[in-house]
Parts: C-alpha cells; structure tokens; sequence
C-alpha cells in the first residue's frame, strides 16, 4: 500500500526521534535511492523473524538495520554470530523494514486466468485454476471465483469438502461443472473468510444462513462487487457451503423475459391490472421463482401503489418499493414471519410479496390479507401446481373464503435452450414418437395439438466456443385460475384431496401440465426430450 510523502516524513521523524531516546544511530532509508540486497547474510525468512536488514556489507563491517521492536537479544545474537566482521546497528522505520523486504521477497505476481466453458470439468482446467487458487489471498479466491461465475453466467458457487480435497463446482444452466480442488489448509482460509464475510460460524453444527455483500479490490487490481445469498451445512469433512449468485440487472426483471405463452400472459396481466388476491410460484430451489415474482412486482410498481416484501434475504432491491429482511433463524417456529406480515399489513400495502409460505400461521394470514383486498404474491415449495394446493388445504384446512382468496399458482421449472447455431436435426425414434404421442393426447380441450406431419427433434451440437449446444434457459409452467369446478372440488367438505384429482380438475378447465408444455417446447426445437424428462421426470 503506497503511502503519502507527509505521512512517510512523519513517520521518519517519529523513528528519529525514538532512536535519540534510545541512543543508536538512525538511518533515513528512504534517502537510498540504489538499495543493495545482501541475500548472503541471512535467509529471508530469517530477515522476517528477527526484522533485521543488512544496509551495508563487506568483509570487515557490516551496517545493520533494525527496528524499534528488535530485541536486545537479537543484537547480542548477531554480534556473536558475526564475530570476524565489526558489527554496528542503526534504527529503520517500519516502513524501511517493509520496502527492503519487498525487494528481498517481491510479492508474487497473480495472473488471473479466465475460466472456459469449453474446458469447464475438463483435468487441465481444473489444475489451472486450483494452482491459481493456491496463490492468492481468501478474499482474492472468492472475489475471483464470484467474478468468473458471473462471466459465465453461472447460478451457483458450490464448495464441497471430500475425504482428500475440496471440490468448488458451478452451476451453469443447471448443471454443475467442476472447476477447481483446494488442499484442506487452503479450504480453512477460504472458508474462514467466507464464514466471517456472511456472518456466521464455521464451528456451527447446524445449517446456517448468510448473505455476502461487499466490494473486492483484487491483487490484480481489479474491483469486484461480491453478492451472494451464502447456505451452509457441516459434513463428515468439514463446512459445505452454497452461494447464490444475484445478478444485480433490473433489466431482467420484465414480464417480458418470463417466456410467457399468450394464455399465460393473459392471466398475468389480468392480475396486474386488477391486483388483488393470493398469487403463488412453486417450485424446487433454482426454478426461477423469485425472478417470476421480482417481474411481477417490478411492472406493478409505480407512484400511486405502495409495495412491501418480506424476504430471507433480499435478494435485489428495487426503487419505489420497501422491502424487509428476514433471517431464517427469525422465520423459524418462533412465528416471526407471520408476525412482520401481520405488522406489515398495519401499514397500509397495496401489495405484499412474502418470500415463502413456510407454516401455517404465514399461509393463514397471507390468505386473509388477500381476502381484505390486498394482491399478496409468494413462493411456496412444491412439485406441481396441484401438489401445492394440497400441501395448502393441508395447512389451511377446508375454508370456503380461503379457496376462493387464490388468485393463480404457477408452478415451473427451467430446462436448459438449445443454442439455434448448433443444433442438429434428426428423426425421432419409436420410443420418442410414443412418448410425444402419450403426452399430445393428454393435452386439454381447446389447446391446439401441433401438426406432427414430417417431425424433426434436435440435439445439441458443439463448437469451441459452446460445447455443450446449450444457451441459457427457459422456464416450463403449468398455471391455473380458480375456476367453479376447482372451487367445488377443494369446498367439498369431507373429502381427502389428492394431487391428481385436482390436476384432472384443472385440466379439464384447460390447464396445461409442465410435461405438456416441455412436450410442445421439444417439438418447436427450443429443448430436448433428454433436457425435459432429466427436469421434470
């Protein structure tokens, strides 16, 4: 770190001074402009230790440099050691002491290297990158890895302790790539620092939640902004960790980018124009849910709404809109998250967006805030649409005015796009053709069966650039309304309610399942059958 002219001529005078306190001489290194290094006299490590410089040598003398913290002993030490050699020794300011080091131990240069997809996984990588890892500083190791991850616009930073080594892979459109290993010592410190950055502790043994949110300067000299939502667990080898990346663009927060189907739309807009009601996304981790809600949100925000979220963490904030932090620790059974909701509701929202409907005080008075004329929107994790208002009606019981508080659930998953540049047509087989044919013949009334006549599947192809054939995702829905039959389904008292009853229920009101709408996607050539069934099964 450089250091101003005053401030080192203050610094100066200070070890002036002290010197004549101590009766030594005092010599002004900075004044040396042609430093000579001595590097047979002692080793470096052992110039660290005893913080020590030879200024001057030769067979008769040797000029010694030492600071105000070097000891007494240390001098007898040398003056002994050096018996054959008149030995003098004058006082150097902690800052000489450091500039002479760094010439006798320059720091290492770091060259960064950028991380390739088309080498992603592969052992050259790996080493590459690992080797680099071994070299820098734990904030550099986790800047430098945010960085790349961002450029290849991976979702995950996973690092997993092994017996041997530790494994950091990325998710990239869904699948993890391999990327680097850490000896265990190297781990410690990264892991350290990641632990004291998020806020939690690496001695825990129960599964902690953190969020990163700081500025890195790089040994390079690079800047990079370091946000991620960080999910730990303790293994058999050690602290696993997740970190979330956020992508900061408010650009992709449109209802434009959702890939919406125009019936799809329809609703959606529908809500926007008239919010009110509950709206639910569902899905596992990873679906897109909360970049569904944030588009939702961020189109129904302007100046004469108020909006308040309450999320666990805010993942992205957005002007014009308040938004609530919740740890999951407060979110837990200790009713905290129910608890803000409730005192949310005291401020008078248009529209609230909870970020998870965990138990079933949240569920309850999410509904009756949505009953009271408020547009609530949430998460809730569950396999399908139907799966979820089961899990609900478990929760809230059979309540007529809770049913008919629902809005939409829109349950998705994303499949990996195939890159259009790429991709390679080809014959579907028999098993392919009976699998399209099952699904086609599930498809609602009124949902126009595409003309199969001629059909060509795709598969992805490979460059150097993309040798996967994939670009990005695309999310696959299935969304309903409740319509009368659903609502005489779930207010029939009585009756124990199966996913698949209500799935036939809202089917025959014209819902499309996800596997139909994979189905379609995979005969328009935008993903493949392999990519749909490895994500919905």
């Amino acid at each position: 770190m450089l250091m101003s002219q005053d401030a080192r001529f203050d610094e100066e005078q200070a070890t002036q001074r002290r010197a004549r306190v101590l009766g030594m001489n005092y010599v002004d290194t900075s004044s040396i402009e042609n430093k000579v290094l001595y590097k047979d006299v002692f080793t470096i490590p052992k110039l660290r230790e005893l913080r020590i410089i030879p200024l001057r040598a030769d067979e008769h003398n040797i000029l010694f440099g030492v600071t105000t913290t070097t000891s007494q002993q240390t001098m007898s030490n040398i003056r002994r050691d050096f018996q054959d050699q008149r030995v003098e020794f004058a006082i150097i300011s902690d800052t000489g002491f450091t500039d002479y080091m760094m010439l006798y131990d320059p720091p290492q240069q770091v060259v960064y290297h950028d991380i390739e997809l088309n080498e992603a996984g592969s052992a050259n990588e790996v080493q590459q990158i690992s080797v680099l890892l071994d070299q820098v500083r734990a904030d550099d190791m986790l800047a430098y890895l945010v960085e790349q991850a961002h450029r290849l616009a991976a979702s995950d930073i996973h690092i997993e302790t092994q017996r041997d080594n530790v494994r950091i892979r990325l998710r990239i459109d869904g699948v993890l790539h391999p990327i680097a290993t850490l000896e265990p010592d190297k781990y410690r410190v990264l892991i350290a620092a990641i632990a004291s950055a998020g806020n939690v502790s690496t001695s825990s043994k129960e599964a902690q939640q953190g969020h990163i949110a700081q500025r890195v300067a790089m040994a390079d000299g690079k800047a990079v902004d370091v946000n991620v939502r960080l999910e730990t667990v303790p293994t058999i080898n050690g602290m696993d960790c997740v970190m979330r990346l956020f992508n900061m663009d408010a650009s992709m927060y449109t209802l434009d980018r959702l890939g919406l189907s125009d019936k799809e739309r329809a609703v959606v807009d529908g809500i926007i124009s008239k919010p009110s009601g509950l709206v639910m996304v569902v899905g596992p981790t990873g679906s897109g849910k909360t970049t569904t809600l944030y588009s939702m949100l961020n189109t129904l925000n302007n100046e004469q709404r108020k909006i308040i979220t309450i999320e666990d963490p805010v993942e992205y904030q957005f002007p014009g809109i308040t938004q609530i932090s919740v740890t999951s620790q407060e979110g837990g059974n200790d009713g905290s998250f129910a608890d803000k909701l409730r005192a949310v509701l005291r401020l008078d929202p248009d529209i609230v967006m909870v970020g998870e409907i965990r138990d079933m005080d949240t569920a309850k008075t999410a509904l009756q805030a949505a009953l009271t004329g408020h547009l609530v929107l949430s998460t809730f994790h569950a396999s399908s649409a139907a799966a979820a208002l089961t899990r609900l009606s478990d929760i809230i019981g059979q309540n007529p005015l809770f049913v008919s508080a629902i809005r939409l659930v829109m349950a998705q998953r994303l499949v990996r796009k195939l890159d259009d540049a790429l991709k390679q047509p080809y014959e579907p087989s028999q098993a392919e053709w009976q699998h399209i044919t099952e699904v086609l013949d599930t498809l609602p009334p009124g949902v126009e069966r595409p003309n199969l006549e001629g059909l060509q599947l795709y598969k992805p192809g490979a460059s150097a650039e993309n040798p996967y054939g994939f670009q990005g995702q695309i999310a696959i829905r299935e969304q309903f309304t409740m319509t009368d039959k659903l609502r005489d389904l779930l207010e029939e008292p009585k009756t124990v309610l199966s996913a698949q009853t209500i799935e036939a229920a809202a089917a025959a009101s014209g819902m499309r399942t996800m596997m139909q709408d994979g189905m379609l996607k995979v005969i328009a050539g935008e993903t493949t059958m392999e990519e749909l069934f490895r994500v919905v099964g």
